[in-house]
């Protein structure tokens, strides 16, 4: 019997890396489904939204390095867009197969027909359709090859019809060739970066995800420049741990002494860092910037030599050329500064709320307490975000996932189901929104059925809280915010997982190590305080503005309770502004 083409696409992704197909099956894509069974060396996860599993595969591909989700014709494939989206901007190496109606229907407005190559084109960067067997193969490897090289999403279209045929013996290399090389600036370019360094005093690090696997070479950077380390949201888990210099992250969600460090300087070195926020990167200072993708050099801050490389490579190079400082005064100045910031950061901690308004900053910090060692959590954006980004902590082992970059709601729970996958000897935490888990509620399934055993924490705080507070420093009253939820233990448990409530602070400590100690799905129910704020780390008058217009517009509305609320529950922020 004749190979089909579909057998030649999983024999092909199998010999590549891939261990597994997140999709939903159906139509143009039961061929696939059929060859990935007879197979039997990858396997089929059956999610329930094509969103979840491309979000999935982003971050299985994250964490392993590449991976594979697919969607049948029309709206199954247009599901992936966001999760595809995440995994463009993430640089995470993801392999789409994108069915679609038969070839001899192309353009002719055919059921669930849908153009892939305009559909997948902003979220891609390989995205092509094969419609012979001579095209396939090659088009496979190509895809494959430019989602690993590149770090990318690579689209590749196949009509249902295609999965049917013969497939045709490959003219080119039918496994993934990946590379080893040394990519770094030159000889001149690394003597002028260290000359820069060697010529100035008060000098600050920012890193981002890319300096992550140079960790090592940070730390004794830093330790020689006398310079502190601050780092982006995404690569807190990889840069903090073990760094005597590091005063915290930067960004909407990060901390003041962060800013300041970066502000207060001379010289700022940017490294693998495609930080979006241009408003808190400084513009009177001079700025280097080292990246391994040449085409973010200097788009997101005013710099002043910008250099293509790796940075464990490029660090490796400038290390021996680097003199030893003597003075240590700004760096002291700056870990003084992380002292008092991490000082205020308990006090939150420490009050742990009221019944039904438990403070989110203590059950985060207790999920940091009691999480494993080599956690990986995920995080959906919002306020869950704020929490984690300032009250998890990296150990070496723990990593950290969420839409960073992409910023899109209800990512938490999907991605746990790729990481749980792809790490099966790691516990994984979701750290879930009220609003997030509604949206993707029904892969809670998904994560029973094929029993993978991942922690879920639900901030139950009945409201879209960073909508909230975006209405509110706008000086609008926040509306149409305020959530209806389901009973989410409720809801666990009949999907068969087994489940918490938490209503009483009391409750929080002894319930979160329980369940992150079972070998078992568990969802955690917490009731959070919807008043609970997360200011940035440098408030502008325009923001105090705001609030102040729009508790002045509560008090007029008759909502003076809500007000005084929202006032009791962050006193602490006014305080520092006093």
């Amino acid at each position: 019997m004749a190979k089909k083409i579909a057998d030649q696409l999983v024999e092909t992704i199998e010999k590549a890396g891939i261990k597994r197909i997140y999709s939903v099956t159906g139509d143009s894509l039961n061929e696939v489904n059929d060859a990935v069974r007879r197979n039997g060396n990858i396997d089929w996860i059956h999610v329930r939204h094509e969103e979840t599993g491309a979000f999935a595969a982003a971050a299985e591909a994250e964490l392993n390095g590449i991976a594979c989700c697919a969607g049948s014709s029309g709206p199954g494939h247009v599901h992936l867009i966001n999760g595809l989206y995440e995994a463009q901007r993430s640089n995470a190496a993801v392999l789409a197969i994108a069915s679609t109606c038969a070839t001899d229907e192309f353009g002719v407005g055919y059921f669930q027909e849908t153009n892939t190559i305009k559909l997948f084109d902003d979220c891609s960067g390989y995205n092509q359709i094969a419609t012979t067997a001579k095209q396939f193969p090659r088009m496979l490897q190509a895809a494959l090859q430019h989602a690993y090289t590149h770090s990318e999403v690579a689209v590749l279209g196949l009509p249902g019809d295609l999965t049917k045929e013969d497939a045709v013996e490959s003219s080119s290399a039918e496994l993934l060739l990946p590379m080893e090389t040394v990519f770094r600036p030159n000889d001149t370019s690394i003597q002028l970066l260290a000359d820069k360094l060697n010529n100035c005093e008060k000098i600050t690090i920012f890193c981002g995800w890319g300096a992550g696997e140079a960790h090592h070479e940070v730390v004794q950077l830093s330790g020689l420049l006398r310079a502190p380390v601050a780092y982006s949201f995404r690569a807190k888990m990889l840069i903090q741990h073990d760094n005597p210099n590091e005063v915290g992250m930067t960004g909407l969600l990060g901390l003041s002494s962060a800013f300041y460090a970066m502000h207060d300087a001379e010289l700022l070195l940017l490294l693998g860092t495609d930080f979006p926020y241009k408003d808190f990167m400084p513009d009177h200072l001079e700025i280097i910037q080292v990246d391994k993708r040449p085409e973010r050099l200097g788009r997101k801050a005013k710099v002043d030599i910008g250099l293509a490389g790796d940075i464990k490579d490029t660090l490796h190079a400038l290390i021996p050329l680097i003199q030893a400082k003597s003075s240590n005064t700004f760096l002291k100045e700056q870990l003084e500064k992380y002292d008092d910031v991490k000082d205020k950061l308990k006090t939150y901690v420490d009050d742990r709320g009221t019944e039904n308004a438990i403070s989110p900053e203590y059950v985060t910090d207790m999920i940091n307490t009691y999480a494993s060692q080599d956690a990986i959590f995920t995080v959906d954006t919002g306020m869950c975000c704020v929490w984690g980004a300032r009250y998890l902590h990296a150990s070496g082992q723990r990593r950290m996932l969420g839409s960073f970059t992409h910023g899109s709601m209800a990512n938490a729970l999907p991605q746990a189901i790729g990481a749980a996958l792809a790490r099966p000897g790691q516990q994984v935490v979701a750290l879930c929104g009220d609003g997030g888990l509604s949206m993707m509620m029904g892969d809670l399934a998904t994560i029973v059925q094929y029993k993978l055993p991942i922690k879920i924490i639900v901030y139950n705080n009945r409201s879209l809280g960073m909508v909230r507070l975006e209405m509110q420093v706008e000086g609008l009253q926040d509306w149409q915010t305020d959530m209806y939820n389901p009973d989410f233990a409720k809801v666990a448990e009949a999907m068969g997982m087994k489940s918490f409530t938490i209503e009483k602070p009391e409750q929080v400590s002894a319930t979160i190590q329980q369940a992150l100690q079972m070998q078992e799905p568990v969802l955690v129910n917490v009731f959070t305080n919807p008043n609970s704020l997360a200011m940035p780390p440098k408030l502008e008058f325009s923001q105090i503005k705001g609030m102040t217009k729009s508790m002045g517009k509560m008090m007029l509305n008759g909502n003076f309770k809500e007000m005084m609320d929202i006032v009791k529950s962050n006193y602490k922020h006014l305080k520092d502004l006093i």
